[in-house]
């Protein structure tokens, strides 16, 4: 084989190696796309948006040194009827995991357990479909709903985590919902002292969802 030849070759081998190298380098540096996904507990009711759920816990686990951004999909009174409505638009292409945290309103407004359950399923298995991963945050039934419908739906969060193995994170509202000093005057909503609570309780389960998506676990 002449050498022009063989340059070629080689030329031509070399910039398949480079290209191959600077798409690796690429894919490692896009960030872990997440979507917090829920109520106005997700959204941040009359909070600023930089004290929401989403951008605390952003914050925090890029203090960790993970590359990783979170969309706020949070909307004010959603029930997860309402989330399953509009989880395949309000989830885009290219998203690598979603907090799921819908039930609360389904609580407080006495919707039957199987319902919240049926519900949860069909967006879990929606994202699945999809290759989203699902952290999903649970959520217990207020005490004046009954020791009956509490039980039932307090059981559908771990039923669901270990059914489709999920990272869950037991009560999203741990730490606040007994604090009046980390709510709004409502009574009902974090106020910017409680989403540090909550951010702080959850971040050790974000952070190993994370970890593993980016695949440094």
């Amino acid at each position: 084989m002449r050498w022009k030849e063989r340059l070629g070759l080689f030329t031509a081998a070399l910039a398949v190696l480079i290209a191959s190298f600077l798409g690796v380098n690429r894919a490692a540096a896009e960030p872990v796309s997440l979507v917090g996904f829920g109520d106005s507990l997700m959204a941040g009711y009359q909070l600023a948006p930089e004290d929401a759920f989403p951008a605390r816990l952003e914050k925090a686990l890029r203090d960790k040194g993970l590359d990783v951004t979170i969309a706020n999909a949070g909307v004010s009174g959603d029930t997860t009827a309402a989330g399953l409505a509009r989880i395949a638009w309000s989830v885009p292409d290219g998203t690598k995991g979603v907090i799921l945290e819908l039930g609360a309103n389904d609580a407080l407004r006495g919707i039957p357990p199987e319902e919240t359950r049926k519900n949860l399923t069909a967006m879990i298995e929606a994202l699945k479909a999809r290759g989203v991963e699902v952290l999903l945050a649970g959520m217990m039934a207020p005490p004046n709903m009954g020791g009956d419908y509490g039980a039932r739906f307090n059981a559908i969060y771990p039923d669901l985590a270990k059914q489709y193995g999920l990272e869950l994170y037991p009560f999203f509202l741990d730490g606040v919902v007994e604090n009046a000093a980390l709510k709004l005057e409502d009574g009902m909503h974090p106020n910017p002292q409680g989403v540090s609570i909550m951010v702080e309780r959850m971040l050790p389960a974000a952070e190993r969802f994370v970890r593993r998506l980016s695949g440094s676990q």
